[in-house]
């Protein structure tokens, strides 16, 4: 069987979209894994434009998701109205502060948080039908919002983003850059990755984990022939 996975990026920069590190070293393990892959994102304004550089907000600028994450992808995305659930195995969301400022208030509003219906629509398709959900860096801290209560995610150590997962009714699991928690109930899987090292190596460590783990739950879901 040739897997498929979507993977939903938020723009394009680790401080106002997805993080081109994080997507970049799980693009490579689903490449190394024989894994196909395809990109969506939502065709919305970003939230702010941030300098990369000097790490300043550029108040007179306006950008689009989509054509941001494009750049991420190299051209080949579509909306995320277009993802079709029925065509995908698994489904993952890169962390970026995209993903707390393009689809989420979560920056502004922590536990007060909304997510854009959008998103809640396309993941509830996957969720529904027991397949797996892979989130990255900050994004376990939407597991809550996107999927329902009492699902175990991961954002490392980081104590006010695990309070807030708690507080909205996520069960938060400290770990390691390097490691994964693994949600066997609600098929969700999650690793801190970036939020929780600045080593590349370490943090590929916890992907790469993360994507095996993933296609294993794949399998296990696929009837034997």
């Amino acid at each position: 069987m040739n897997k498929q996975i979507a993977i939903i990026l938020t723009g394009c920069g680790a401080l106002d979209g997805a993080d081109p590190h994080e997507t970049t070293l799980l693009l490579m393990r689903l490449d190394q894994q024989g894994i196909g892959y395809r990109f969506f994102a939502p065709d919305i304004d970003q939230h702010e434009v941030v300098n990369h550089r000097t790490g300043d907000v550029d108040e007179g600028a306006t950008r689009r998701v989509l054509d941001e994450a494009a750049r991420l992808a190299r051209g080949g995305i579509q909306p995320l109205e277009a993802l079709d659930d029925g065509e995908f195995d698994a489904v993952i969301l890169p962390g970026g502060d995209g993903v707390v400022k393009n689809i989420s208030d979560f920056r502004r509003e922590g536990a007060g948080m909304r997510v854009i219906e959008a998103l809640g629509e396309t993941l509830a398709g996957f969720y529904a039908t027991g397949k797996p959900v892979g989130l990255t860096g900050i994004a376990p801290a939407l597991a809550p919002r996107l999927l329902g209560d009492g699902i175990s995610v991961t954002v490392g150590r980081n104590p006010g983003v695990a309070g807030a997962i708690s507080s909205m009714g996520g069960l938060h699991r400290s770990s390691e850059a390097d490691d994964i928690v693994v949600d066997f109930e609600h098929q969700v899987v999650t690793t801190p990755a970036l939020m929780q090292t600045d080593s590349l190596s370490v943090a590929a460590e916890g992907l790469f984990k993360l994507v095996d783990r993933m296609s294993e739950m794949i399998d296990a879901r696929t009837p034997a022939s």
